[in-house]
C-alpha cells in the first residue's frame, strides 16, 4: 500500500517529551514535503510543522522552540520531537504529503495518514 503511518503518540505529563514518527510506505519520502498537523475534538485542524524535500523547516508559533521536525530519508521517516508539552498540545497528530511545504495550510497537502493520539495531562 501507498500510505503514511504515524506512530509514537501516547500519554505524557505536562513538561514531558514525545517523539512522533511518520513513516512512508510504498513510495520514497525524499521527493516530498511532510507536514505535521493536529486536531483536537471540536476544533479545526492546525498546522504544526513541515519539513521540505530539501529539509527546510517551518513551525507554528505555538510550538516554536518546543517542537523539532526532522527527517531520515534512509529510513523513509519524518519525526516530530515534542518537548515541554502542554495540555493544549493534546490532539490527534497527523502527517500529510505535499510537493512543497506551502506554509502550514492543510488544504495544500493532498495525502494524509490516520493520525496518532497525543494526550498531555497529569
Amino acid at each position: 500500500q501507498v500510505q503514511l503511518v504515524e506512530s509514537g503518540g501516547g500519554l505524557v505529563q505536562p513538561g514531558g517529551s514525545l517523539r512522533l514518527s511518520c513513516a512512508a510506505e510504498g513510495f520514497t519520502l525524499n521527493y516530498y514535503a511532510i507536514g505535521w498537523f493536529r486536531q483536537a475534538p471540536g476544533k479545526e485542524r492546525e498546522g504544526v510543522s513541515c519539513s521540505s524535500n530539501i529539509d527546510n523547516t517551518y513551525y507554528a508559533d505555538s510550538v516554536k522552540g518546543r517542537f523539532t521536525i526532522s527527517r531520515d530519508n534512509a529510513k523513509n521517516t519524518v519525526y516530530l520531537q515534542m518537548n515541554s508539552l502542554k495540555p493544549e498540545d493534546t490532539a490527534v497528530y497527523s502527517c500529510a504529503l505535499s510537493l512543497t511545504c506551502a506554509g502550514l495550510e492543510p488544504s495544500e497537502y493532498g495525502y494524509w495518514g490516520q493520525g496518532t493520539q497525543v494526550t498531555v495531562n497529569s
